[in-house]
C-alpha cells in the first residue's frame, strides 16, 4: 500500500502482523475510553493560524538534558517491540539514531541493551526501567545502563499493575489458550512468520534473560508483568534509584500537578506527561488536558516531556504549545516498525519533520522555542 502519511503506518501494520501484535499495540485498558480521548482532545487543540510571519527557514532542532537533536521527538519504550519485525528494536534504534533522536529501549524487550547498543552505538539510547519487586534486580538493571553508557533513564511510575486490556484476551494475546492461537494466527501472516517467528529467534525478553533463564520466553509475558511489579512503592523509595544513577532521571506516567511536584521533589530532571497511552487506568485524563496546568506548575523546575495521542507532526507542535519540550512517540513508530521495518521508522521521523515543518511555517514559529501557548487559539465548545 501507499504510505504518504504517519496514520497510513497503522494499516500497513495490522495487514503484515498478527493479529494478538496488532491488537496489543492497538488497544488500551477496559472500553478503551481514554486512548480514544488521548486522540480526540488533542486534534480538538487548534493552532493559531499567522501569515505573512517570514519563516522562509525553520529550525527542528532541540536540547534535552545537554544533547542536541534534530527534532524534539524521542522514541518512547515499548514492550516486545523485537516481535513486529525480526530484532526490532535494533531496527528503530538504527533509524533513530540516524535521525538525531533518542530511542528508548523497554525492560521488556525482546532485544537485550547489549544487543542495540552493538547495532546502533550509545549516543541516543536512553533505558526504560519499571517497578519491580526483586530490588536487587533492579540495581543490576541500573548498573548494567550505566555501564553502557545510556544517556538517559526513564522510570515508569504508572504500571504498578497491569492494566485490563481485553483486547488481549479475546486476541490470544493472554488467557490459557494463548499460545495455540497466536501460532495460527502466525501461520496466516506468511511474511511475518518468517521475518520474525522463524528468523528473528530467540524470542526472549533479553533484558531478563540473566535472571529468568528459560522463563523469559514470551509464553510468560504476561505472568511475569502481573507477578513482579510493585504496587506497594511510595516515592521516598525513589530515593536510592536518583543515588545509585548519576544521569538524567525522567519519571514515566505523571497525570497530577502534586505528582508533578512531588517528582522535583526527590531530584529529578524530567518527567513525562503520560497515561500510558490510555493502557493502564481507563477514564483517567487525556495527556493533552493534563498537560499545561503540570507544565504550568513545574515546568520551570525540570524538563516536561509528554506522550499518549501522538499521531503527526501537527500533534507533535501542539503537545509543544500545550507546554511540553519534547514528545515520545509509541504506537506510531511501533506501526511503522511493523509495516516497513528500519527504513519505516526513517520515513515516519521524516513525515513528521515535514508536517512539523508545515505547522510552524503557518503559525510563524521558525524555531521550537517559538512554540508555545500563543500558537494557540480558544475554540468554543
Amino acid at each position: 500500500m501507499i504510505i504518504s502519511s504517519p496514520l497510513d503506518f497503522r494499516e500497513a501494520a495490522r495487514r503484515r502482523v498478527p493479529r494478538f501484535l496488532f491488537d496489543y499495540a492497538d488497544g488500551g485498558a477496559y472500553t478503551e475510553a481514554t486512548l480514544r480521548r488521548n486522540v480526540s482532545d488533542l486534534a480538538e487543540v487548534a493552532l493559531r493560524q499567522r501569515v505573512l510571519q517570514g519563516c522562509g527557514t525553520i529550525d527542528l532542532k532541540a536540547t534535552l538534558f545537554g544533547q542536541e537533536l534534530s527534532l524534539p521527538v524521542m522514541l518512547g519504550p515499548v514492550g516486545i517491540g523485537g516481535m513486529y519485525r525480526r530484532r526490532g528494536e535494533t531496527q528503530a534504534a538504527r533509524a533513530a539514531t540516524r535521525a538525531g533522536v533518542p530511542f528508548c529501549l523497554s525492560t521488556v524487550s525482546l532485544c537485550s541493551l547489549a544487543e542495540v547498543i552493538k547495532a546502533a552505538g550509545n549516543d541516543r539510547i536512553w533505558f526504560q526501567l519499571y517497578v519491580i519487586r526483586d530490588r536487587a534486580f533492579m540495581r543490576d538493571l541500573l548498573q548494567t545502563a550505566k555501564a553502557a553508557g545510556v544517556k538517559a533513564l526513564v522510570f515508569t511510575v504508572d504500571m504498578p499493575v497491569p492494566g485490563a486490556r481485553y483486547r488481549d484476551a479475546h486476541s490470544g494475546m493472554s488467557g490459557s489458550r494463548g499460545p495455540l492461537r497466536r501460532l495460527l494466527q502466525a501461520l496466516g501472516k506468511p511474511g511475518w512468520a518468517w521475518d520474525v517467528g522463524i528468523r528473528g529467534r530467540p524470542h526472549q525478553l533479553g533484558n531478563l534473560e540473566p535472571v529468568l533463564g528459560k522463563a523469559s520466553g514470551l509464553n510468560d509475558y504476561m505472568g511475569w508483568l502481573g507477578a513482579n511489579f510493585d504496587p506497594t512503592i511510595f516515592w521516598k523509595d525513589l530515593d536510592w534509584i536518583r543515588a545509585g544513577w548519576d544521569g538524567p532521571l525522567i519519571i514515566k506516567g505523571i497525570l497530577d500537578p502534586e505528582d508533578a511536584r512531588a517528582a522535583v521533589d526527590i531530584g529529578a530532571d524530567g518527567i513525562v506527561v503520560s497515561n500510558h497511552g490510555g493502557r493502564q487506568l481507563d477514564g483517567v485524563l487525556s495527556s493533552a488536558r493534563a498537560l499545561p496546568a503540570i507544565a504550568d506548575a513545574v515546568g520551570d523546575q525540570l524538563t516536561v516531556l509528554a506522550d499518549s495521542g501522538v499521531r503527526s507532526g501537527l500533534d507533535v507542535v501542539r503537545m509543544l504549545a500545550l507546554g511540553a519540550r519534547g514528545v515520545l512517540l509509541g504506537r506510531a513508530w511501533i506501526f511503522a516498525l511493523a509495516a516497513r521495518g528500519e527504513a519505516g521508522v526513517a520515513q515516519l521521523l521524516d513525515l513528521l519533520a515535514r508536517e512539523m515543518r508545515v505547522a510552524m511555517t503557518l503559525t510563524g514559529c521558525q524555531r521550537i522555542a517559538d512554540i508555545d501557548r500563543s500558537t494557540l487559539v480558544a475554540t468554543s465548545k
